[in-house]
Formats: structure tokens, sequence, C-alpha cells
């Protein structure tokens, strides 16, 4: 099971695999961004679809007080499943994008 000091090291390991995915339309780029400093992660997406310039987060997390949150996810599956499946444990887990009166819903973390 993981442990609080993995959790920089399996976001940031998740957040790379998302990378091998290129999107199906367009010239997108995706990248990522890493500020262990602040305990902020993304994934990023930048590029042209036609005409249209794109650009914003698919995924932002950052640590707070010892839990993943998770701020924005833009996955299909959700980076809370690949959590999970590496072992992350739900009381560790907090869907930020989630109006607090609604995350003892999730099964995860309210806070």
């Amino acid at each position: 099971m993981a442990t609080q000091l993995d959790y920089p090291a399996l976001i940031k390991r998740i957040l790379l695999e998302y990378t091998q995915y290129k999107p199906v339309y367009g010239d997108i780029e995706t990248t990522v961004s890493f500020d262990d400093e602040h305990a902020n992660y993304a994934l990023l997406q930048s590029g042209w679809d036609g005409d249209d310039y794109l650009h914003g987060a698919i995924v932002h997390i950052r640590l707070i007080d010892g839990k993943i949150w998770i701020q924005y996810d833009g996955t299909e599956e959700g980076v809370a499943t690949d959590l999970l499946e590496a072992g992350v444990p739900k009381a560790h887990i907090v869907l930020g994008f989630r109006h607090p009166s609604e995350r003892k819903y999730t099964g995860l973390a309210v806070a």
C-alpha cells in the first residue's frame, strides 16, 4: 500500500502515463507540470484543432494535509480509479471538484 511519502512519485507516474495517449482530434500536445514545492501536479494539453487553439488542464492534483486532492479530472475513467488501483486508501483521496456537501456520497474522503 502506498504511503504519504510515495504520493508525489505515484501521481507523477500516473500523469506521465497519460501523456502517452494522443487525442484523436487536432494537433494536440500533452505535457505535465510538476511543482513539488507547492504540491501541485497537472496534466496539460495545448495545440490546434483545425482553426481553434486549445489549451487547458486535463487533470489537476494537489497534496493537502497528507491527502490527494483531485481538483479537476477530465479523464474518461478518472484518476481516482488509478490511485485506488495503485493502493491509495479511499480515505486519502478527496474529489475537490465535488461540492463539499456531496463528497460524503463519493465513497472517498470528504476533506
